[in-house]
């Protein structure tokens, strides 16, 4: 599917599902037959279930009265930054789908926490955790970030459950540099709430910058770790999208499950911060394989995409199961 075509369906996914929103018996009747996982509590927040919608799917949170309604045990909007902006020009979104997969560039397209913050304060309460992914403005030059990643924080700070800091989108010149060692020691160091705070980290960091991420979070008192954002690897991409994965961006899908798989299982051994498993969950037995290596939480976008809600309820009734089965 071209570019264009993929932005539209995705709009054209999210308008629905808003729509779906007003509907508070169908909503409800849904959940119940998506839902019914075991809940839990991580990082001091309760999940119904254990499986969340990833940031990028609803930056806005335009829909998230119904996200529960398809078994998302929680919700996480963004990327959003301090300043509103548009984004890469399009086309900036492409599957491939022999693969799985999905290249984006979107470049954090966003109203802004301000509108962010004015949309959740008319919502009111939601029956599911909320996450806000905060990352920088594309204006704001990368020695400046830190004062955009507090700005947004004081924003939302009253919305939220927790915060993911994306430090590890590819697609926002610099960002990723916020990921070294003493670039994220200043930048936590700096963000004060009492609001739980995880760090998005890439895939494509080695053991020893991860390493590196874990010392700085564990000095900061960092509540967890959202592993992994998307890769600007394009292995384990088939012959037949070869020609789609020349684009710029990041990858995301199943040529990522591996990948990902491999961090939170590194990030599991090496610490004891909970950990929000993302990339590549196609399957029950993906989230399972991921919950195995150590993952609280696990997250999908371009999985739902490819396999809708029966991916939720798949997750949901698998774990439902095995916990069913736990002495």
């Amino acid at each position: 599917m071209g570019g264009g075509d993929a932005e539209v369906a995705h709009e054209r996914t999210l308008r629905m599902t808003a729509r779906l929103a007003g509907a508070a018996p169908v909503v409800a009747g849904l959940r119940r037959y998506f839902g019914g996982s075991a809940s839990r509590t991580v990082f001091g927040v309760r999940f119904p279930g254990p499986v969340g919608l990833a940031a990028g799917m609803d930056k806005d949170g335009r829909a998230l009265k119904a996200w529960p309604a398809f078994g998302f045990g929680f919700v996480e909007v963004g990327t959003v930054t301090r300043h509103a902006q548009p984004g890469n020009p399009r086309p900036r979104l492409f599957r491939l789908p022999h693969s799985e997969g999905v290249i984006n560039r979107m470049g954090f397209n966003n109203g802004g926490a301000s509108a962010l913050a004015d949309r959740l304060a008319a919502l009111g309460p939601l029956t599911v955790p909320l996450g806000i992914s905060i990352g920088k403005s594309k204006v704001t030059p990368v020695d400046e970030a830190v004062e955009d990643y507090r700005s947004s924080l004081a924003v939302l700070e009253p919305f939220a459950d927790y915060f993911a800091v994306n430090v590890s989108s590819p697609n926002t010149p610099g960002l990723r540099g916020l990921q070294d060692k003493g670039a994220l020691d200043a930048l936590l160091g700096a963000l004060d709430t009492a609001v739980p705070l995880l760090v998005k980290i890439a895939p494509d960091l080695s053991e020893h910058a991860i390493g590196d991420v874990l010392e700085v979070c564990a000095a900061h008192g960092v509540a967890g770790l959202v592993a992994t954002n998307t890769t600007l690897s394009r292995d384990g991409i088939a012959a037949a999208d070869s020609g789609t994965a020349g684009e710029a961006g990041g990858l995301s899908g199943r040529p990522l499950t591996g990948r990902a798989l491999e961090v939170v299982t590194f990030v599991a051994k090496e610490s004891s911060l909970p950990v929000i498993g993302v990339g590549g969950i196609h399957s029950a037995d993906d989230a399972m394989r991921m919950l195995d290596a150590g993952a609280s939480l696990v997250q999908v976008y371009t999985g739902f995409i490819y396999r809708g809600p029966a991916l939720v309820r798949a997750i949901n009734r698998q774990d439902s199961a095995r916990v069913g089965q736990l002495p």
